[in-house]
């Protein structure tokens, strides 16, 4: 039976629980308020000190979480497709939640770690007020606040996001293709470049200029984390997964792994095993 809206939010203060099932189809964000806590997220290493934000958008990636003794946190889980309902898809939209897959973490001062546990507990106050009319709408209202919040927050860091026109459009739809899943099966920077009507290298160098990491990191970035999620959920085997993904050979695809993930997709799914 389908969730209600009221059921699907949540606050919690509990870090050890970020990688739960209950969240793979929400986006988390989180505050540290004290101590320090890390987490692996798409096979990488995060660290979380106090006013760290981190923007989780795939739960399921999420590994080995540790902290110590004086670590506290607030976050607050709401659904990936109710999110995304409420931004509109402008260059800081697309490109920023982009960024943020590479890299969740936010670091902020006094002042903003005060807006955004503000925003946090603004939500919190009202996920249980079901009677209310219009409860989407006020939820969605202080949901959209608190990702602008985050957007200004990065944008502070990351200002080469929002550029010109023809950039951003470029930029827009090259992050619009990664979005829709394309390094599924491609993982071409030429197929990018042919799809947006330019150069492989001016592809590349407006991506590079924009976000400081190249086309091929973020296509193999995209696709890194669909192999993630092929090898821990499905229930295909490792030559099916090579043949779903469009990988030339087998061997390709565990030369892929190796290189990207660290290891073959079959230790990979050993070693998951004997956990």
């Amino acid at each position: 039976m389908a969730k209600n809206l009221h059921e699907l939010i949540v606050f919690s203060e509990e870090f050890r629980l970020i990688n739960s099932p209950a969240f793979y189809d929400c986006i988390l964000h989180i505050i540290c308020t004290e101590g320090q806590g890390s987490f692996r997220y798409n096979d990488r290493l995060f660290t979380m000190s106090k006013n760290d934000i981190a923007v989780i958008s795939r739960a399921r990636l999420v590994t080995q979480i540790q902290c110590d003794i004086d670590f506290k946190c607030e976050y607050i889980a709401a659904p990936n497709k109710f999110l995304h309902n409420l931004l509109p898809a402008n260059n800081y939209s697309i490109q920023g939640c982009v960024s943020l897959f590479d890299n969740p973490i936010i670091k902020v001062n006094d002042t903003d770690a005060d807006y955004f546990r503000s925003d946090l507990i603004n939500i919190k106050n009202r996920i249980d007020n079901i009677d209310h009319q219009f409860y989407p709408e006020i939820m969605g209202s202080l949901l959209q606040t608190m990702v602008y919040d985050l957007f200004d927050f990065h944008a502070k860091t990351n200002e080469n996001i929002l550029t010109t026109d023809r950039v951003g459009y470029i930029t827009t739809q090259f992050f619009t293709l990664i979005e829709a899943g394309r390094p599924k099966t491609q993982r071409e920077v030429s197929y990018y470049a042919d799809q947006l009507n330019v150069t492989p290298k001016y592809l590349s160098d407006t991506i590079k200029r924009v976000t400081g990491t190249s086309v091929s990191t973020h296509i193999n970035n995209a696709a890194v984390a669909i192999v993630l999620e092929y090898l821990k959920e499905s229930k295909l085997s490792v030559s099916q997964i090579a043949d779903e993904m469009n990988f030339s050979s087998l061997s390709y695809f565990s030369r892929f792994c190796v290189k990207h993930i660290g290891v073959s997709p079959v230790k990979f799914r050993t070693a998951g095993a004997k956990k």
